[in-house]
This record gives structure tokens, sequence and C-alpha cells, in this order.
């Protein structure tokens, strides 16, 4: 027998089950909504990307309520307990008696009979409490603001918080915390077509959109992108204003060949395949299939997608080369709320030398009097300006060459891109623009 509301949760927790097992979030949700119908598969996505954004604070809730301490339940249960938990403080469009229920339920259908009454117990506890706790969680002190109280306020690793105070202030950290806990907005960019047609497709479906920051793309509200009129088609594709202003700033010549070394979703290949050649390429053999899949849909001019990997570049010279480097994506939070759980100081590391190492691998692929595009979703110096810096130090046939296609209220004071999404509302990203001069 169906139980009303129990499909979305149970999807939830699978995105949460697999996400402990290594599978990106993305490809979590998009396994798990298979099973959703379509009108409870925004209530999926809410309830798992909620409960990985908050879930520092569900588990200081949830606590008090535990004999023996979150690490003590077996963590299946205990992201039964975290569901149940985010749906009592942070929904209040459902009501308690659903989230429980609920979360009794599944709770039975994945551990037994015996751990209903246990559920039970815990989220009415963590209910009748919730008021109280919801004013706890909202009320903010600068006394009280340590980094320690902002990992479980905003569920975030302290050692990164610690980082951003140090860069930003702890006003601006908070502010950055807060955002990255926020659901965010989908940003669509015209393709096949142009900004005009596509705003009178919007409006003429009535359907409400506003411009997005800088005037890259357009916010649309209240649809999925396969609802939006021609995108079947390829009328737009969906990106961040963050990485829109890194393809703008990227300006290159009409017509210049680019080759784009770890391509996929294939947003700036897209992008990019308005304006000459295009190879795009992906380590992964899935990855590069999903690259084809969108350039094939909405890609505007002749583009060639490989399974190849960027340390060993399979092209001869180009006039442009792009390296999206593989970085912490410290940036992009909010729209990845999996990704604050996997971030380490030794992540950070590790990332940062394989982003360099890249850097100079692709170097040599650049024809003389070429360019070569760095960018990156990561807010962390490591990954950014002290990359780019130790580059130039290194090889002298590159100097910067900042563009002056963006506002120079986005620019670093050495010419780089530096998105922040506390100051611009954007997505966080880094771009650097690296002519060879010899």
């Amino acid at each position: 027998m169906s139980i009303p509301g129990l499909a979305p949760r149970t999807a939830a927790w699978r995105v949460l089950h697999d996400i402990r097992h290594g599978i990106p979030f993305d490809l979590s949700l998009e396994r798990a909504l298979k099973a959703v119908p379509e009108a409870d598969r925004g209530l999926a996505h809410e309830l798992a990307a909620g409960t990985l954004r908050h879930r520092s604070t569900l588990d200081a809730a949830i606590a008090p309520h535990l004999d023996r301490g979150p690490e003590k339940i077996r963590e299946d249960l205990l992201d039964i307990l975290r569901l149940g938990a985010y749906q009592l403080l942070y929904l209040d469009r459902i009501p308690a008696h659903a989230a429980v229920d609920t979360a009794v339920t599944l709770g039975r259908r994945v551990a037994g009979a015996r751990v209903g009454g246990f559920i039970n117990a815990v989220l009415r506890k963590v209910s009748e409490e919730r008021t109280a706790g919801s004013e706890a969680r909202r009320a903010k002190s600068e006394e009280g603001a340590t980094a320690s109280l902002l990992a479980t306020r905003y569920s975030h690793p302290e050692w990164l918080i610690e980082r951003w105070i140090q860069r930003f202030g702890l006003e601006d950290t908070e502010r950055l915390l807060e955002i990255n806990n926020t659901r965010p907005s989908l940003v669509v960019q015209p393709a096949r077509w142009n900004r005009e047609s596509l705003i009178a497709a919007l409006e003429q479906q009535e359907i409400t959109w506003r411009p997005a920051p800088f005037g890259a793309g357009l916010v649309v509200e209240g649809r999925r992108p396969q609802e939006l009129p021609g995108f079947a088609a390829g009328s737009c594709f969906v990106q961040d204003p963050a990485q829109a202003l890194v393809v703008r700033f990227f300006e290159r010549a009409p017509g210049t060949a680019v080759f784009d070394a770890c391509a996929a979703p294939g947003g700036k290949a897209i992008a990019f395949s308005g304006h000459g050649f295009v190879a795009a390429a992906d380590l992964r053999p899935a990855r590069a299939r999903r690259l084809r899949e969108n350039l094939e849909r909405a890609g505007q001019g002749p583009a060639a997608v490989l399974a190849a990997d960027a340390a060993h570049p399979p092209v001869r010279p180009m006039q442009a080369v792009l390296l999206d480097a593989p970085c912490l994506g410290t940036g992009t939070f909010s729209r990845h709320p999996d990704a604050r759980w996997r971030v380490t100081p030794e992540a950070l590391a590790t990332l940062a030398a394989e982003g360099g190492r890249l850097l100079r691998t692709l170097a040599d692929v650049v024809a003389p009097g070429g360019l070569l595009f760095f960018a990156t979703c990561s807010l962390e110096p490591e990954e950014n300006e002290v990359q780019i810096d130790g580059f130039l130090a290194e090889d002298r046939r590159f100097r910067r060459e900042p563009a002056t296609s963006v506002p120079g209220e986005l620019l670093t004071t050495a010419g780089d891109l530096m998105l922040l999404p506390h100051v611009h509302g954007t997505d966080g990203a880094f771009a650097a623009r690296l002519r060879r001069v010899a």
C-alpha cells in the first residue's frame, strides 16, 4: 500500500545514503527521483539538500535525546532522524505528525519494526523543543559567534570557517555561511535562442523571470529546466551567473578554436561553441557522454567531444586552452550541499597540487600568442591567485592579460576575476587570463 508522503522521504534518504558511499549529490538525486511521482520531486530535493546543509544543527537538536550520542547510532537511522528533524525545524508547511509518522514508517522499512518507537520518541522530543530551538538558532551575538559555534549553527567545517574569518572578517563570513545554506536560484543562459526570443517565450507562458546579477543570464522562478520553452531543442542551458561571467572574462576573438580540457557537464563549452570550434574533453566516459548530450542539445557551432585525460592532452598547440581545474568547490556549497562534508585541509593541498600540475601541462599546448584560461569554483587562495602567481614565476612564456569585458569591481588588483557569493550574489569563482608571449 502506498503511504502518502513516503516516496519523497524515501528518495531523500537514498540520496543521503548514496552520498555516504561516495556518490555525488547530483547523480544520487537523479537516481532517487526516478522512483518519485513528478509532484513530489521538489519535496524530495528540498529534504535531501536541506538535511545536508543543516546537518550539524540537526545533530545538535537530536543529540540531547540520544542516550549515547549521534556517533553511536547506525548511520542509516541517523539519516532518518535528520530528515525528520529537518522537517520539524525548518519546514513550517509540513505538520509535525506527518514528519514524525513518515520517519517512523521509513525507519521500520529500513531497520525493522523495533526502531519505530525509538524514532517516534526522539522526533517528538525535537518537535516539543522546536520553537525554542528555532529562536536559539536565529539568535546572533558578536560575543558568541566563534568559529566553533558558527560551525554548528551553519553546518560547515570549523577549520574552513576559521580561514574565512581571517580573510573576510566575522560579519562577512557569517553572511557567506547564510548564503551557502539557502536554496540556489535557477539561472539559464540563452543558447540557440537569443536573449530577446527567450524572454518573449517566458513571458508568453507567464513564467516569472528577472535579470541575473551583472546581466549574466535570466533567473527563472517556479519551473524546472525541462519545463522551459524550447529547452529540449537547445533554447537555453543552466549556468550560474558566476560561470557566465567567467566565460565573458575569457573573451577571445571570434573564430578562435578552444580546447576545454575538463569540460563536463559542458556549460562553458556550450557558451564557447557560438564563437568557434570547441574540442571538449573529460577523463571519465560517463561524464564525456553527458558532455556530448549537452552539446548536442544546446551547442551553437562545431564541436568535438573527447574522453581524454587533461594530464595527457590529445591536441596539437591551439590558440585557446581552458583548464577548469579540479578544486574544493567552496564557492558552490549552496548548489552542492554535500561538498562541505568532503573538504579537508589535506584535500585542499592535494587538489591545489593537481591543479598546478595540469596548468603546467596544458601550458605546453597553447600556441605562441595564444591564451591560457584558468578557472575554479573555489574561494581558496591556494587554488586561485597563489596558483597563478606560482605558475607565472616559473613559466616566463606567459603573462596576465586582464579582460575589459567584465566590470572592474569583479577584478582583483592583479587583474584576475574573483566572485564572492556574499559580495556579488553569485556562486564563488576565480579566473585568470594568461597570454603566451614567447
